[in-house]
């Protein structure tokens, strides 16, 4: 059987019943935590659900010669607290935002305007003045532009491509804006991807753009708060920097009540 323990707004778990009545007996978890299992209608305190377990009554706390009370430990964190802490749609549009400023700089002022793009540029606006609003022209000027510039946006596209595959599947697991955000990219076991699930990660998102990016507004009313691309590739994106994650530590539970 399966416990999941609540504590300060939090809930944590689950953990096997062994476990749980250890820790009762031993003063990790306090008779008064609430406990809830499968098949229980409502959370009840530890006392309540396991009475064998619950050490005999100290002494009362005025009394000299009472041995101090031992601290509560922080719960143990659980994988499958972990997977539930998905990251929410708009943490992630802001960790993309944070990445386009960070590619910035190196697609766009140190290769795109190294390699002529100002050029192009004008190029194509003084074709499109020759007939102002007539399609063949506009389309012409389009042409003629993607073709001078051919090169470096390949390079860029390419860079773009290897900065989220190389980061995701680094031991950081996320890009400088997931890593900013503190959110990172996880397999269906919340361990590391690997950097070829990660390039197919990338090149998924075309399709989560090309249906109108549905694809990726889908992480804002998915159960796991997956995109297209996430499902596609079976990976999560989960709350918590990678370097944070320790089996050990607190769950970041953002509930406040003990829903089951």
């Amino acid at each position: 059987m399966e416990i999941w323990i609540g504590r300060d707004g939090e809930r944590h778990g689950p953990y096997k019943e062994s476990d749980v009545r250890e820790w009762l007996r031993s003063g990790k978890v306090s008779p008064d935590d609430l406990a809830w299992y499968e098949g229980l209608a409502d959370w009840q305190p530890l006392s309540v659900l396991f009475r064998d377990a619950v050490p005999a009554a100290s002494p009362p706390a005025d009394n000299p010669y009472a041995a101090p009370a031992t601290p509560l430990q922080a719960l143990p964190q659980t994988t499958a607290a972990v997977l539930e802490d998905h990251a929410g749609f708009w943490k992630r549009v802001a960790a993309y935002i944070l990445d386009a400023i960070v590619l910035y700089i190196p697609n766009n002022l140190l290769i795109m305007r190294s390699m002529g793009d100002g050029a192009a540029q004008e190029a194509m606006k003084q074709t499109m003045l020759t007939a102002p609003g007539d399609a063949h022209v506009m389309m012409a000027a389009y042409s003629q532009y993607y073709a001078t510039m051919s090169t470096p946006l390949i390079i860029t596209a390419v860079l773009t491509w290897l900065y989220f595959a190389v980061c995701e599947s680094s031991p950081w697991q996320a890009t400088l804006g997931k890593l900013a955000l503190g959110i990172r990219v996880t397999d269906l076991e919340g361990r590391r991807i690997g950097i070829g699930r990660a390039l197919l990660r990338y090149l998924a998102k075309f399709l989560s753009a090309f249906i109108i990016c549905i694809g990726f507004m889908m992480a804002g009313w998915t159960r796991r708060k997956q995109g297209l691309h996430d499902m596609l590739c079976n990976t999560l994106v989960l709350n918590g920097r990678a370097s944070e994650f320790r089996p050990d530590a607190t769950p970041a539970d953002k509930s406040n009540s003990f829903s089951a």
